[in-house]
């Protein structure tokens, strides 16, 4: 199957933490090589893309431009813009993250509020303390809208398989007794997003990634083909019981054709 762009994961699918895959590497110069169109469409909001981009070419020697990076930092900006008309000035935000999330919020005009903000977005925050937690809650019990960034769990690095965003968006989501509106996979929103900035139709695209919840349901609420690889999160048995399968599946990116 030939597809004119690709959607691809960071976390598990270019590397594990610090730990390199080294098929993932040659795997982006094939599509550089091709000049095939591709976007890393991660669920880490932690950092800025052009961090993300500092970190493959620094840790990982894979090269990318920061506009081939997009992030629920982004695609939470860019909906809470939608949610005014396309413009967020004068509206204000209380955030539990780091500066990839913050810094993408300040950018569309909003302010920080502790106290009373229209927005309370809650995301991976590797400081989180329990003022952090109250703060939120009781922001959202006065009428905020809760956000979360995405749903992951847990993120996989060379230690194992540490606490993600959905890890501590849960906190708050029992101690408000509140759901979270989600932004990032397996969201469709983030998916859209990422298809207009592409340029590209839902049918011409695959979503590459480890993580059947995240990446690969992603792929399949948008009504895009996806490509699991096995360097991450999920596994074989794991997803041979999931009722819907990946479009593609392959131990590593080696093992794909671009």
């Amino acid at each position: 199957m030939t597809y004119k762009g690709y959607m691809i994961d960071l976390d598990g699918t270019m590397y594990r933490g610090r730990e390199r895959i080294p098929e993932a590497k040659a795997f982006v110069e094939r599509l550089q090589a091709k000049q095939i169109p591709f976007l890393f469409l991660t669920n880490n909001t932690t950092k800025s893309p052009a961090a993300v981009c500092q970190n493959l070419a620094n840790n990982h020697d894979v090269y990318a431009d920061p506009s081939q990076v997009y992030t629920p930092s982004l695609a939470t900006a860019a909906w809470i813009q939608a949610d005014n008309d396309g413009d967020a000035h004068g509206k204000s935000v209380y955030v539990i993250g780091e500066l990839g999330l913050k810094q993408a919020l300040l950018d569309i005009g909003l302010t920080f509020n502790e106290v009373d903000p229209d927005y309370v977005v809650v995301g991976l925050d590797y400081d989180v303390t329990y003022h952090k937690f109250e703060l939120a809650t009781l922001a959202i019990q006065r009428g905020a809208k809760f956000i979360g960034t995405n749903a992951d769990t847990n993120l996989p690095n060379e230690r194992g398989q540490v606490p993600g965003a959905g890890s501590v968006i849960a906190l708050v989501e029992r101690s408000t007794q509140q759901k979270a509106f989600y932004i990032g996979k397996p969201e469709g929103i983030i998916m859209e997003q990422g298809l207009k900035k592409m340029g590209l139709a839902k049918e011409d695209v695959v979503m590459v990634g480890d993580n059947y919840n995240t990446d690969i349901k992603a792929g399949i609420n948008a009504g895009i083909d996806t490509l699991l690889v096995y360097t991450g999160i999920s596994t074989r048995a794991q997803v041979a019981a999931q009722a819907v399968q990946p479009t593609h599946q392959v131990a590593t990116l080696a093992d794909w054709e671009v």
